[in-house]
């Protein structure tokens, strides 16, 4: 990085000045500096000095700022640092820097594209070096990640620059699934090169300075008269909140690099290995926080409550890294660990639409747990939920196919899969979220639960329709009637016994016991191993 390349300097300078005052040439260096040397490691100097100047400005970092952030320190091993430039014409090199560093003690590759340097665009000495970069990547098998800046395609190389995209593209799908892949959006990123990111395992972007957008607004406003800003068309706020293509939104660079190591201390290196394990010792604390569970959730299925809470009241510490958590907010997925053990959490949110599934929520869940079964990453499903989203609206933004994601996502994974019904799971979304049936591997219940076709009120008005209507002709009091049926209805059907009864839920068990189940269901599930049922190529997923 740019203090080895000071270092370097110095050490030039210190050999200079010693041979000049006519020192031992052993006290100085044992080694001759070459003017070449000497020329190379200034102008590395001096580049990086103009990239200061230029981003600084703007409340930026520099590309190897970045990099300094992102990686333990001391351990980025650059790769082709002058390839694509000219030494003898003072070119220091490409717009896109490239290596190897670690994170958390692990090998990481990373690419983080400088922006000083013709604007970030991608050319063919650019394009040439990150596809150099990934496919070392795979061949070490470590996780790739990518540090955006750019203006997109060179347009001076023209289709060149367009090839090398596609070439990125067609390495970015081969690693996907095999290592995960992250992108941080540190500045613009326009055109076909929103594609790299979009293929990746998670996209990160800061509140200022960051934006996507495959059609700019100065192409929009001349095609069709409108006008709109860069961060009101693709800003972070924009792809966290509304559109789903961000996972993280930074308060700044620093907080976004921040969550990118968090996120790769859960996740293993590849797909060939498990994430690492970290030392946990329960204390008394963490216990009666434990036990505190069976106060968090109300018995009234129609009051909220912040599943946020039942998640730390679970989790080692209290901590859970959450993953889309502006988006789709009535699903909440994310990572944890229990007993030292990196987990997924898949849950439904009561506080926002009463937890029901609608296509962005499903979206969000099945993409997530797809990134889980990838990367062996237990999944846990917390459950409670009235259903899918009712309405035309719903229908017609697709909730059929979309909704379908969620069921392929559960039904291929063969990660363990354990659920807990919390409160109410009906109808459709039941069966999805997790269920025996859709292919989880061990399901409880809280005594509470409610596991139904309808919710009670809404089945008894659908059955008991006609003695209703008898009711109210006869001048007798409707809703006793209507709440003498809801009861019946959830004393012989609602509750979680028929699904006990038939195999679909393993135990009942209370609250305060639900850590210490998920934790032995961990173990017991622990030796749990792919297997091939067919031999076809891949499912076609609904998309």
């Amino acid at each position: 990085m740019i203090d080895s390349i000071d270092a370097n300097l110095a050490a030039v300078e210190a050999a200079d000045a010693a041979a000049a005052n006519g020192a031992d040439a052993q006290g100085a260096m044992r080694q001759p500096i070459r003017p070449a040397v000497t020329k190379a490691a200034e102008l590395a100097r001096d580049a990086e000095n103009r990239a200061r100047d230029r981003q600084h400005v703007k409340g930026k970092f520099t590309a190897r700022e970045r990099l300094d952030l992102l990686l333990d320190s001391g351990t980025f091993e650059e790769i082709g640092r002058f390839r694509g430039g000219d030494i003898n014409k003072g070119v220091a090199g490409s717009a896109v820097i490239t290596g190897f560093g670690e994170v958390w003690g692990r090998k990481v590759a990373v690419y983080a594209q400088d922006f000083s340097v013709r604007g970030g665009s991608l050319g063919v000495a650019e394009g040439r070096k990150i596809c150099h970069l990934m496919d070392q990547a795979l061949a070490l098998r470590v996780p790739i990640i990518a540090l955006i800046d750019s203006g997109g395609a060179r347009i001076q190389e023209g289709v060149a620059a367009l090839t090398e995209y596609g070439n990125i593209f067609r390495k970015t799908c081969e690693a996907s699934g095999f290592v995960p892949q992250l992108s941080l959006i540190l500045g613009p990123c326009a055109g076909g090169a929103v594609y790299c990111p979009a293929l990746t395992d998670l996209i990160i972007m800061t509140r200022e300075n960051s934006n996507m957008f495959v059609t700019g607004p100065d192409v929009i406003k001349a095609s069709t008269g409108e006008s709109i800003s860069m961060d009101d068309l693709g800003g972070g706020i924009v792809h966290n909140v509304k559109s789903g293509v961000a996972h993280y939104l930074g308060a700044d660079e620093a907080d976004a690099i921040d969550y990118a190591r968090t996120v790769l201390a859960y996740l293993p290196a590849n797909s060939g290995q498990t994430a690492p394990r970290y030392a946990y010792m329960a204390t008394r604390a963490d216990r009666d926080i434990a036990e505190r569970l069976g106060t968090v959730v109300p018995g009234n299925e129609r009051q909220p409550y912040d599943v946020l809470d039942v998640i730390r009241c679970l989790v080692d510490y209290g901590e859970f890294v959450q993953v889309h958590e502006l988006f789709a907010q009535s699903a909440v997925v994310g990572f944890a660990c229990m007993d030292g053990q990196p987990v997924g959490i898949v849950a439904n949110q009561p506080n926002v639409n009463a937890g029901a599934l609608d296509v962005d929520s499903s979206e969000k869940v099945a993409r997530f747990v797809r990134l889980c079964d990838a990367f062996n990453l237990p999944i846990i499903t917390l459950v409670d939920t009235p259903g899918y989203k009712p309405g035309a609206e719903q229908e017609h933004a697709g909730i059929i196919r979309r909704g379908a994601k969620v069921i392929y996502a559960y039904a291929n994974a063969q990660v363990p899969l354990v659920t807990v019904i919390m409160r109410k799971a009906y109808g459709g979304a039941y069966i999805v979220m997790g269920s025996k049936a859709i292919g989880a591997d061990l399901n409880y219940a809280w005594p509470t639960s409610q596991i139904a076709v309808l919710g009670a009120a809404g089945a008894v008005n659908i059955i008991h329709r006609k003695d209703l209507q008898k009711a109210k002709d006869a001048g007798r009091d409707v809703e006793a009637v209507r709440a003498k049926y809801i009861a019946e209805y959830e004393e012989t059907t609602v509750n979680a016994n028929l699904s006990m009864e038939i195999g679909q839920v393993d135990a009942m068990i209370d609250p305060e016991q639900t850590r210490e189940v998920l934790v032995d269901s961990l173990k017991t599930l622990a030796s749990k191993r792919r297997v091939s049922r067919t031999g076809k190529h891949h499912g076609n997923q609904p998309l």
